[in-house]
């Protein structure tokens, strides 16, 4: 039941959807897709997330993906007046999330009680658990960016986390100091245009387009649809746009491979806005949880998509520079060993 009245409480987004019965393995892809962006069920084939730009882009992405598999669905916005309140559906939030850090909590413990009170750890032993405690780190960061309303359980997770890392005294490694910019590869000038309320993969598209594409580009931010683009307009990033969602590929990784942008620093960038964007595990990129951080701090304390976009632009630069220079010595490397 949709209501506008201020009394009805907090508002949702709900995605209401009806799936087409082949291919078999299509309801398991949605449900996965629905588990990663933190959608919980409250009826068979409606989940709920809390109203957010965020949400609603996570939303539009799977219901188009639905229909373009032969399936329907809807995103509304509603307040719930009767039958479910607030608090019950913050519950269900709220049990989701314990359940994923339930199981970071078992895992680590489980290793911790495995490596014995006492014994060095070192050798093969050592690297697997520091890469176990790589993993761990980075789910716990995939379960905080969906816990929308702070499980407790959270705390009892990272404890755990951290005595495994104490047990086996990890080193911390110094991080990389980027350095500013190179030379743009300019091909064409035109007005770009894309949704309103940009987040991280118009953001990362846009400085994509200015630094690689089109170093003079004007951006023009407009609703979804219908939209016909005028004379020299290019659209990416919304309904039936030139450079868009492509097969499993999101909009930046669509604008790399259709401009042929070979250069090793924007791979890892296009892995990182690809696992914010699409939330399906495809590359788990470690740093993808504290950029999705960083960009959520953009878009909160920035209201206008120009703003967004020239904030972004500072931190992906930052991070291309530093993607860059890892490159660099990765390819030096073999002929040092020589």
């Amino acid at each position: 039941m949709v209501s506008s009245s201020p009394a009805a409480g907090r508002r949702w987004l709900l995605l209401i959807h009806q799936l087409p019965p082949k291919p078999d393995y299509f309801r398991v892809k949605i449900w996965r897709r629905l588990q990663r962006i933190g959608a919980v069920a409250i009826k068979n084939s409606v989940y709920v997330l809390p109203r957010t730009e965020q949400a609603a882009e996570h939303f539009q992405w799977i219901l188009r993906e639905i229909e373009d598999s032969g399936g329907e669905a809807s995103v509304c916005e509603a307040a719930f007046v009767t039958g479910l309140s607030d608090g019950q559906i913050e519950a269900l939030f709220r049990a989701a999330r314990d359940a994923d850090y339930a199981a970071v909590s078992e895992e680590s413990d489980g290793l911790l009680r495995g490596t014995g009170a006492g014994r060095a750890v070192d050798g093969p032993t050592r690297t697997e658990l520091e890469g176990t405690i790589a993993r761990l780190r980075r789910r716990l960061g995939e379960i905080g960016a969906i816990d929308f309303f702070g499980s407790p359980a959270r705390q009892v997770a990272e404890a755990a986390l951290d005595r495994l890392e104490t047990r086996i005294s990890t080193p911390k490694r110094p991080g990389r100091r980027p350095t500013r910019s190179g030379a743009t590869n300019p091909r064409t000038r035109r007005t770009w245009v894309t949704r309103r309320g940009v987040h991280v993969d118009r953001i990362a598209s846009a400085w994509l387009i200015r630094r690689f594409i089109d170093p003079h580009a004007r951006f023009r931010f407009v609703d979804d649809r219908p939209y016909q683009p005028k004379p020299g307009q290019v659209r990416f990033d919304m309904f039936e746009a030139e450079y868009t969602h492509e097969a499993d590929r999101c909009t930046f990784e669509t604008l790399v491979a259709r401009f042929a942008l070979d250069d090793p620093g924007l791979r890892p960038l296009a892995e990182m806005v690809h696992d914010i964007d699409l939330r399906d595990g495809k590359f788990a990129r470690p740093e993808a949880a504290g950029f999705e951080r960083l960009i959520d701090g953009i878009t909160r304390t920035h209201a206008g998509d120009e703003d967004r976009i020239a904030q972004g632009a500072t931190l992906l630069e930052a991070f291309y520079q530093s993607f860059q220079l890892e490159a660099a010595r990765e390819k030096r490397r073999p002929a040092r060993s020589r």
